[in-house]
């Protein structure tokens, strides 16, 4: 738990991985070119006493990473949101087994949410009902851009993607993480694209989408989306660093929100390993809109407690301190 000036803020870091891009792992070109991009971001988005060095950055690890979130971090809780990319990695991007078992390790700290493929057809669909009952999942973190064989990326919207949806309701995972972020190479932009979540929310109104990465450069067609669809939610991951480097923009995007869908359904990510949360949460907590940005309202310590921790922790059923319930 993080306190700063009286209050206390419960922390629910809602997207993070443990990911594998050393050059053993790649099959080709393409798993460089993407863990470069994510280098970029890091290192042209963060304070120059948080950068890392490259061969840091390929892997960390899981003893890294529950220092980095849990004795550094200020993290209560945290839930991963794995990429598999199977085409790039021999054992995936996230790393699924040391992942999960940190969560068995640790469940009071850390959830395990998984991913599917669409494309996978039958054998897809069957593989989710396995890794439902293996993991408990109570999400999964989607990404349509990845590539299957010829393929470049897939819509919600799919047949096969609602045959996907309709067994979640069936298993009770109701929480659908979703990239409709910044383009990574060598992803495709336009499969990122954030239209396609009006219609599956339209058509799954039991599942929550939560929209990762808030659907920048889109923000506009995802605020619009949003405010009519109920069960959909915003994740910060990749808009928090501006905080840093851009903050009037920041402002912007955190202003938007806010005016569009209201606190109560914004999620804090730190989206770890690309940054870590502790930096994150001291400027977010010390974080005021300008006030010649005269068209959003400032932002009040209660918005700021659910955005960081109370709005997942109630989505995940997440034990949340009495006092801290209390406190909005």
């Amino acid at each position: 738990m993080y306190s700063k000036d009286g209050e206390d803020y419960f922390i629910v870091d809602a997207h993070v991985a443990l990911w594998d891009a050393r050059q053993e792992n790649r099959l080709n070109v393409h798993g460089k070119q993407f863990i470069d991009c994510f280098y970029d971001y890091h290192r042209n988005l963060s304070p120059a006493s948080e950068l890392w060095s490259y061969e840091e950055y390929l892997y960390q690890g899981g003893d890294r990473l529950m220092k980095d979130l849990f004795t550094d971090g200020y993290v209560d809780h945290a839930i991963f949101q794995p990429a598999r990319l199977g085409a790039f990695y021999a054992t995936g991007f996230g790393q699924t087994e040391e992942a999960f078992a940190l969560t068995q390790a640790h469940p009071d700290k850390l959830t395990y949410n998984h991913y599917w493929d669409p494309r996978f057809e039958q054998a897809g669909l069957d593989q989710l009902k396995r890794d439902a009952e293996r993991f408990g999942l109570k999400g999964v973190k989607l990404y349509t851009a990845e590539w299957q064989g010829d393929s470049r990326g897939w819509k919600l919207d799919d047949p096969w993607a609602y045959r996907y949806f309709e067994a979640c309701q069936e298993l009770g995972i109701r929480n659908i993480h979703v990239h409709k972020g910044p383009t990574i190479r060598p992803l495709d932009r336009d499969a990122f694209d954030v239209a396609d979540v009006d219609k599956a929310a339209t058509d799954f109104t039991e599942l929550n989408f939560v929209v990762e990465h808030c659907g920048l450069p889109r923000l506009e067609d995802f605020c619009w989306i949003a405010t009519q669809e109920p069960n959909v939610h915003a994740g910060l991951a990749v808009a928090m660093p501006f905080i840093h480097t851009r903050p009037r923009y920041f402002a912007q995007i955190i202003g938007e929100l806010l005016y569009w869908i209201g606190e109560d359904r914004i999620q804090f990510s730190s989206d770890y390993a690309l940054w870590t949360p502790k930096w994150l949460i001291e400027k977010f907590v010390d974080f005021q809109i300008p006030e010649d940005m005269t068209e959003y309202a400032p932002i009040t310590p209660d918005q700021k407690r659910k955005i960081l921790g109370l709005n997942a922790a109630a989505m995940y059923d997440i034990a949340v301190p009495a006092v801290e319930r209390a406190a909005v």
